[in-house]
């Protein structure tokens, strides 16, 4: 009689967890694996810029990136015109500069 008490406990407790799993599996697939991908995406993107690229700032000033360092990119967004923001200012990269030829061959 007592094990049976015993095995209906435990099945009872694991009906209580699995709905707690479920719901941890959905937000994991629908909200924290695609912002951590994006994370990533944005990550590679503030990797891959370079002088001559023309991008657009959070704030939605667009100019030609003229100067890299570590974490501040001096931008030319006119003629005379040199603004200093932080790499995490920059929101997307409108056209890339092209890559520099190696002609020493």
């Amino acid at each position: 009689m007592l094990q049976a008490a015993g095995e209906a406990g435990s099945t009872n407790i694991l009906q209580m967890i699995w709905p707690f799993v479920l719901m941890f599996a959905v937000f994991y697939f629908l909200l924290i694996r695609p912002q951590q991908k994006k994370q990533k995406q944005r990550t590679s993107m503030l990797g891959q810029l370079k002088k001559g690229d023309k991008i657009s700032t959070i704030g939605g000033l667009h100019g030609t990136v003229v100067e890299l360092s570590d974490d501040t990119v001096v931008l030319r967004v006119n003629d005379t015109t040199k603004m200093t923001f932080e790499r995490s200012a920059i929101n997307n990269i409108i056209n890339s500069a092209p890559a520099a030829v190696d002609l020493e061959k």
